[in-house]
């Protein structure tokens, strides 16, 4: 039987019991035999009591001391890392996956050929849910007057669309070369020069200079490479306005997700670089919406987002089990809502049923 630290001050080790307070037996065994035959001498057994019982007060009282000492300094060590872990949302690791790819984000047929083709419903889902709350919006530019900010932009995939829009959007990413891809890609549209502005840093960096200043915040396939996922959230609430809008697509973290978004995806047909992807950095839709709702968002609507890797496309689905998007509003007030109701799916028309979608 396993005893404490006290316990064993008081009682000894072994399989011995403890001796009562009263009793000093364990006591001397610890202090060790005193010299002669003291047993027979009763003011030496005095002594030796008195001894004892003082003793294994101090002893109570050191290691009392040195436990909250040592409790304070686990305390703190944690706020430490706490701190430290939060102090950046960057993963320097996922910083040194994207280096290498850089040069490739404007290859259509190439590694990030799922993203191209991703816009295709990631860019009316923005659009629609955008207009759905405006009361007006000019034909051809029907996003004029939103400022957006795009995280984790990369080569301006997503960006550039938005842009075309209308929008004033604003690109971010910690990746230098990234970003110098995309200002060397929007050099070749003139429109793009006066609606787009890329800037490498990260999300937090932003907080400090640009706080309650975007409408619209996108964050596409990012938030499972970030390194501090609640930290992204509380640094989007920071630079959003009251009531704006925040767009999220990312991998729910499911067995399925592993077979088709790791094994399937990377190891087998290529779809994505092999290593892109850290499954425990995945995200379920319910431990977003948590994190979500915990810093000051209201979830309006999740849908399910289907990859077809023998078309190359992909379409909506009611199955979130896989790839999902998310559009989320900050409050200030903690509240229930109904639902955005989800968006209708075509399978016949989107989905063929005879192929198995692809995680990306």
């Amino acid at each position: 039987m396993r005893l404490s630290r006290a316990a064993r001050v008081l009682g000894g080790g072994g399989g011995q019991g403890i001796a009562p307070l009263g009793g000093r037996r364990c006591c001397y065994r610890r202090l060790g035999a005193a010299p002669g035959n003291w047993l027979s001498d009763p003011l030496q057994i005095g002594l030796w009591s008195s001894y004892a019982n003082y003793n294994w007060k101090m002893q109570l009282k050191s290691n009392s001391t040195f436990a909250c000492l040592t409790g304070m300094r686990n305390s703190r060590s944690a706020m430490e890392r706490l701190y430290s872990s939060s102090h950046t949302t960057v993963d320097s690791k996922e910083m040194k996956k994207f280096q290498l790819l850089a040069h490739e984000w404007w290859d259509e047929h190439g590694k990030y050929s799922a993203l191209h083709s991703m816009n295709d419903i990631r860019v009316p889902f923005i659009r629609d849910t955008i207009l759905n709350m405006k009361n007006d919006y000019q034909l051809g530019s029907p996003l004029c007057g939103i400022k957006i900010l795009d995280v984790g932009c990369g080569g301006g995939l997503l960006t550039e669309p938005l842009g075309r829009l209308g929008a004033s959007v604003t690109g971010i990413d910690p990746q230098e070369d990234s970003i110098r891809t995309a200002e060397a890609h929007k050099s070749f549209d003139p429109v793009l020069a006066e609606r787009i502005k890329y800037k490498s840093c990260s999300l937090e960096d932003t907080v400090e200079e640009a706080t309650e200043t975007f409408d619209v915040i996108v964050a596409s396939e990012v938030v499972e490479h970030v390194a501090d996922l609640e930290m992204f959230i509380k640094c989007c609430y920071e630079v959003l306005k009251p009531e704006g809008s925040l767009f999220i697509t990312t991998i729910n973290k499911t067995q399925l997700s592993y077979l088709l978004g790791i094994i399937a995806a990377e190891k087998l047909l290529g779809i994505v670089p092999e290593g892109t992807h850290d499954w425990e950095k995945f995200v379920s839709p319910e431990e977003l919406e948590s994190l979500l709702e915990s810093n000051g968002f209201v979830v309006k609507t999740v849908n399910g987002m289907s990859y077809n890797p023998l078309l190359g496309s992909w379409s909506w689905t009611e199955n979130t089990s896989i790839n999902y998007a998310l559009h989320a509003i900050k409050s200030g007030v903690q509240q229930q809502s109904e639902r955005e109701p989800h968006l209708e799916v075509d399978e016949e028309q989107h989905r063929p049923k005879s192929v198995t979608s692809t995680a990306i």
